[in-house]
């Protein structure tokens, strides 16, 4: 009697479709702070969502605090676990982040109010298609001009223009960053080292206005996440910190204030082995017909020579189809990854191929990116523990 093997059926590619794409419109980062212009009066803003209007309102953005993360170590915040609860108008249900979710691209779509397509940082780097170079949108190298990538009106601009008292407290070094030009600038921007004092000016800025708008930033949650991992001390150290600044701001709130805790995307650690980590500049298959590699480990924009990208679309889809949606231009516009939209200045800044990671895995390199590519935690795609983020809420 011949015995034959069993003909397995060939593993199929994930479907670009099925990738949980950002609630654009109605619960993303985006729509945020025209919703929060509009409760303000501001003219020529539209907000999406339901929150309930203040005189005065303060968003204080922590970097890299998903809502999962958030939700795992009630031990280390306690007061923010305390406004779970709260969330998104009390729903306690969490925002989307946008795609990539990453820091560049979710800052601007804060500051905006606009999705990727349109605002266009699409991503950690991307192509210049001015120059064929590729860009970095957080460091903002090679230089270009901020205002013609991104030509759009931030909220901030709009909410000064109306008469809002209207500030920025971060870091110092931030000021001047082409970056913050584009995404975050309108009004006084007031630099402050340390958080305690960030979150006590924060306060006051608040009260210095009948109809004020705040904007606050932390960093080093995320920093921490990226070097030591989100499994880490440091990490959890960092943790506690954020959220004794958050209680720290809240209880310094004036009358008819609303505080906004939110972030820009998750985090998860990516294991350091073979199978997890493929390096880009180490893979034949994956690098044939490539020109460029954009984005970052978990969120991929791969540029193809001319003529090649349907041969790269086809490689990619087989090497890595099973671990991450895959998808080529047009599919993932049409999909809405990058919103419901987007403007023609943007479109060839989005790669031929972009991919983006399902499973708990990403694509190095380790030649073109040596820093990032030894990162423990990373982010950029569109599962729930990068995508999703909290919008915890308080009020006086």
């Amino acid at each position: 009697m011949v015995h034959t093997a069993p003909a397995w059926p060939e593993p199929e590619p994930l479907d670009p479709l099925s990738a949980p794409v950002p609630q654009y419109g109605t619960a993303s980062l985006a729509d945020l702070l025209p919703t929060i212009a509009t409760g303000l009066g501001i003219p020529g803003t539209a907000g999406a969502m339901e929150l309930a209007p203040a005189d005065r309102a303060c968003v204080f953005l922590i970097d890299g605090l998903g809502w999962e993360l958030l939700r795992a170590h009630p031990e280390e915040a306690p007061f923010l676990t305390s406004l779970l609860g709260t969330s998104f108008n009390g729903s306690g249900r969490p925002l989307t982040a946008g795609f990539p979710s990453t820091t560049a691209t979710s800052l601007a779509s804060v500051g905006t109010g606009l999705p990727p397509g349109a605002h266009g940082l699409p991503g950690y780097t991307c192509e210049d298609p001015a120059t064929g170079a590729l860009m970095n949108q957080l460091r903002w190298y090679p230089w270009t001009d901020p205002y013609v990538w991104q030509p759009y009106p931030t909220v901030f601009q709009r909410a000064d223009a109306a008469g809002i008292h209207t500030c920025q407290v971060s870091a110092p070094n931030f000021q001047h960053t082409p970056l913050t030009k584009v995404a975050l600038s309108g009004g006084t921007f007031h630099g402050r080292l340390s958080g305690e004092e960030r979150m006590d000016l924060a306060a006051e800025q608040l009260a210095a206005g009948d109809r004020s708008l705040v904007y606050t930033y932390y960093s080093e949650v995320d920093g921490k996440g990226h070097r030591y991992g989100v499994n880490s001390d440091a990490w959890r150290g960092q943790l506690m910190y954020v959220d004794r600044l958050a209680q720290r701001l809240a209880e310094q709130l004036p009358p008819r204030s609303a505080l906004y805790i939110t972030a820009d995307h998750g985090m998860i650690d990516i294991p350091f082995d073979p199978d997890s980590r493929i390096d880009f500049d180490e893979d034949w298959e994956l690098r044939a017909g490539v020109r460029l590699l954009g984005g970052e480990g978990r969120a991929r924009h791969v540029y193809a020579h001319p003529g090649a990208a349907a041969d790269v679309l086809a490689v990619w889809r087989e090497v890595v189809g099973e671990q991450m949606w895959v998808a080529s231009r047009e599919e993932a516009i049409a999909a809405g990854w990058f919103g419901p939209q987007v403007d023609d200045r943007v479109r060839a800044r989005i790669g031929d191929v972009v991919a983006a990671a399902h499973a708990d895995m990403v694509i190095i390199a380790t030649e073109r990116e040596p820093r990032e590519s030894e990162m423990v935690g990373m982010h950029g795609s569109m599962t729930p523990v990068e995508q999703l983020v909290p919008l915890l809420e308080v009020r006086t």
